[in-house]
């Protein structure tokens, strides 16, 4: 089963996740990602795989890895590269 995925976890650029799209739901006293939240470097807005669990009406993120988009520092794909050694969806 994929991690879930929360706010500082790695990304495969060197970037870290910034939660910005959800306050309400921690994983490991960490925000899990969720849809659109973007990276360390700027943008790189997380594109989710699964379609069945939301946050707030967002998909969340999970470590499949689950990719990206562009981010500011001219990463193509700043995909999520780690996540929850307990908590998983899917």
């Amino acid at each position: 089963m994929p991690k879930a995925h929360r706010n500082t976890d790695a990304r495969n650029c060197g970037a870290t996740t910034v939660v910005q799209g959800q306050s309400t739901v921690f994983v490991n006293n960490l925000l899990w990602a969720v849809e659109g939240d973007p990276n360390t470097h700027g943008a790189g807005g997380l594109i989710p795989t699964g379609l069945t669990v939301f946050i707030e009406n967002i998909k969340v993120i999970v470590h499949t890895p689950d990719n990206a988009d562009p981010d500011n520092a001219a990463h193509i794909n700043p995909a999520t590269a780690a996540g929850s050694a307990d908590t998983f969806a899917y």
